[in-house]
């Protein structure tokens, strides 16, 4: 699977967690991809914590304009209705438990639903961001990562790397599989395309809980 489908698989099933009336964050990177496989049946609201309400898929080449982007400076449209504001009042709507999802990127997650995807050691440091207030205030957190890095786990049995959340991430959605986090650890839900069980085990770090029977993504 090359890269672009391994994107487009992720955001394909991410954008099939979403519900009619929900309120989303989109985390910077591939989370972004999800605005454009949303359902036409399904009216969400998606939220920039650079302050907006209410973006649209990305933009034709010819329909940019750079005065309107999300919040990795990538531009972005807006739907009929949708509003703007500061960041002040973006953090609000996210600190406030607004936000019913966000989905986010991820360098690593464990079995206890601890998320670090922020800083690596010894490297240069952008900053978190809104990140941990993101997944501290939503109501469900996603993760949506490529399963392993070089070849490297990145679903652990304990997170390595400084957190950016303890115990916040509900769902993990990569290209191989779809797992939930339990308080028994962490349960295979589905599987990718081209994915088998045996696979996903030993592409994942942690013991997985497997059920008799688990269904293909929709993809």
């Amino acid at each position: 699977m090359d890269k672009g489908r391994i994107r487009e698989v992720i955001a394909k099933r991410v954008s099939q967690e979403l519900q009619d009336g929900d309120v989303v964050n989109l985390g910077i990177g591939l989370p972004t991809l999800v605005a454009n496989y949303v359902p036409d049946e399904i009216d969400i609201i998606l939220q920039s914590e650079n302050g907006f309400l209410g973006l649209g898929p990305a933009p034709d080449s010819d329909d940019i304009d750079m005065d309107l982007t999300n919040a990795g400076g990538q531009p972005v449209s807006i739907k009929q209705g949708g509003a703007f504001f500061d960041s002040a009042t973006s953090f609000t709507i996210i600190r406030g438990g607004h936000v019913d999802v966000t989905v986010l990127g991820a360098l690593q997650v464990d079995e206890k639903g601890n998320l670090a995807n922020w800083m690596i050691p010894g490297k240069m440091v952008p900053g978190m961001g809104g990140a941990m207030d993101l997944v501290v205030g939503a109501k469900k957190v996603i993760v949506a990562m490529e399963h392993t890095a070089k070849g490297n786990h990145k679903i652990l049995k304990e997170c390595s790397l400084p957190l950016t959340a303890a115990n916040q991430v509900n769902l993990i959605i990569t290209e191989m599989a779809v797992i939930e986090v339990t308080e028994k650890g962490l349960l295979l839900k589905e599987l990718g395309p081209e994915t088998t069980v045996e696979e996903v085990i030993a592409a994942t770090e942690v013991e997985l809980i497997i059920p008799e029977s688990i269904n293909i993504m929709d993809v």
